[in-house]
């Protein structure tokens, strides 16, 4: 009777360690929960300031690139008037030759 009282302590003490091991691995896990939703959380954060600056990246080159695009159009609109011109004055005298 006395070894299986000393059993029985035996599997009680081995029991009240597992408890404790149990708890503390479930407090371990939820630490565990609550660090990936922070993580989960600035991952968010992080992809959201990514496309922004992406989108501020781009607007810059677009205000950038606006000075010289009007450069370039009116340098076209230039050339564009020289050749009505150029067409011009050679329809004029086309025509005129046509009269004479």
């Amino acid at each position: 009777m006395k070894n299986f009282e000393a059993k029985v302590r035996q599997v009680l003490a081995q029991f009240r360690v597992l408890q404790q091991e149990n708890a503390d691995l479930y407090a371990d896990l939820e630490g565990k929960d609550e660090e990936i939703k922070k993580l989960k959380a600035e991952l968010v954060q992080s992809k959201n300031d990514y496309n922004n600056l992406k989108l501020a990246k781009m607007i810059e080159i677009s205000d950038a690139d606006i000075q010289t695009s009007k450069m370039k159009i009116t340098q076209l609109v230039r050339e564009i008037n020289k050749c009505i011109n150029i067409l011009s004055t050679s329809s004029e005298t086309e025509g005129s030759d046509i009269n004479e």
